[in-house]
């Protein structure tokens, strides 16, 4: 079974949105684990209320990457919305979905 993790900064509604994620991928038979269990995927959805906020991002995908280095890491919300060229050469990242992609990010 695909082992999926989650990592949320920022606002209550950043909290919902993850666990509606995290709900739609347990439907589609993953298991949610905590972040430093190892996961094949990594799910952070991000604040960017300020530069501190960008810069909790960064050092989240740098634990993440040495957690499980060959996982799948994919950076969604508010600071992939705003920064999504920054994010995408943040060495390790896989997918960037702002907004308006968030909840498709199953499909990926």
């Amino acid at each position: 079974m695909r082992k999926v993790a989650f990592y949320t900064l920022g606002c209550k509604l950043n909290f919902s949105e993850t666990s509606t994620i995290a709900r739609m991928f347990e439907a589609k038979g993953y298991k949610k684990v905590p972040f430093v269990d190892t996961p094949d995927i990594f799910i952070i959805n991000t604040c960017s209320v300020t530069d501190n906020a960008d810069k909790k991002c960064r050092k989240v995908v740098r634990e993440a990457q040495a957690i499980s280095p060959n996982a799948y890491i994919a950076i969604i919300g508010c600071y992939a919305q705003l920064k999504p060229k920054e994010i995408a050469e943040i060495p390790g990242v896989d997918a960037v979905l702002g907004a308006a992609e968030k909840f498709r990010l199953i499909e990926l």
